[in-house]
């Protein structure tokens, strides 16, 4: 089975708004949306999360499952590191 991303939202450098704009127009078509981060974007990813279900609250958005686990990767120097990784599930639980 190939590895589906088109409900998940990468988080990585771009501004805290564009990752919530994404999400949102993934929620107007998707009932669950997952925001993925590792190392020091995790508290991105957070935000991110919190200002669609704190702002959006009336819409019917909520976290419905949070994943913590850790990534095993090889940085440029060749040593292996353990990253951290979040996995957020934002649901559309309004049943549209």
């Amino acid at each position: 089975e190939p590895h589906q991303t088109h409900n998940m939202i990468f988080i990585g450098t771009k501004p805290i708004m564009s990752y919530v704009t994404a999400t949102l127009t993934q929620l107007a078509s998707l009932s669950l949306v997952t925001v993925v981060a590792r190392g020091k974007r995790i508290t991105q990813a957070i935000d991110v999360s919190q200002m669609i279900v704190k702002r959006m609250s009336e819409v019917g958005y909520e976290i419905s499952d949070v994943r913590i686990s850790s990534d095993s990767l090889v940085s440029k120097d060749g040593k292996k590191r353990s990253v951290s990784k979040i996995e957020i599930d934002l649901k559309n639980s309004s049943g549209n």
